[in-house]
């Protein structure tokens, strides 16, 4: 199931909601039903360089590492 992003017009809070169909979202700060769907960039799991080889960076996972690298370019191992 897609993941949405909902800004609360009520309190402000920003969130994101696993929504299935026929859900109705609620703020998870005040529980108000009153909100906007955010538009969301796509995620990314990887950048691939010229080679083929993945690429890490601030955001992004390096060498099967679990957080994304402190040192963008650094292909820890």
């Amino acid at each position: 199931m897609p993941i949405y992003e909902y800004q609360c017009n009520k309190c402000g809070e920003r969130f994101e909601l696993v929504i299935g169909p026929g859900e109705e979202p609620g703020c998870s700060a005040c529980g108000s039903k009153k909100v906007s769907k955010l538009l969301s960039a796509p995620g990314k799991v990887g950048v691939s360089s010229p080679g083929g080889a993945l690429q890490c960076g601030k955001d992004t996972p390096c060498c099967g590492a679990a957080e994304p690298c402190a040192t963008p370019g650094c292909h820890k191992r």
